[in-house]
């Protein structure tokens, strides 16, 4: 069995029901400079990434009540939503652990508009927490100092 040594936290998704009002925090009070706001469309969801040291801090706003964002908000408050590992070989790491029941949020691997696949496996899957494991173009696993991780499907 293959162990994924180079998987590293590559960001904390934190859902979140103004960007805005939470960058007066991080980017006024602490002086973290957020990236450019992308809207994913297919998620329903705007993202801003936040630079601060090692693994990101990605802040997801809806753009629709219909959203995973906005359903989330509204049963559980604002808050952490999930935690992103970067893998070396996702298409691997998907079979390893659908292997051993693991159940993904959407079958499908997606594609990031900066050449990021990612997944979501499911919370019941990863003791509590939903799981998001991405990998990009080049393979690497290196995480966390790299800006924006862009979820925008091809």
């Amino acid at each position: 069995m293959k162990r994924i040594v180079s998987a590293k936290i590559d960001h904390i998704g934190i859902a979140v029901r103004s960007i805005e009002k939470t960058l007066a925090l991080y980017r006024d009070a602490l002086g973290v400079d957020p990236s450019a706001r992308v809207v994913v469309e297919h998620e329903k969801v705007e993202v801003v990434m936040l630079p601060v040291g090692g693994p990101r801090l990605e802040l997801l706003e809806a753009t629709s009540d219909h959203s995973v964002i906005a359903k989330f908000i509204e049963k559980r408050g604002e808050g952490l939503h999930h935690i992103a590992i970067r893998v070396p070989d996702l298409a691997a790491a998907v079979e390893r652990i659908k292997a051993r029941g693991a159940r993904l949020v959407k079958d499908q691997i997606q594609r990031g508009a900066e050449g990021y696949k990612y997944v979501f496996v499911h919370p019941g899957s990863a003791g509590g927490v939903l799981l998001e494991l991405i990998e990009d173009e080049s393979g690497e696993a290196g995480g966390g100092d790299s800006a924006g991780d862009d979820k925008v499907t091809d």
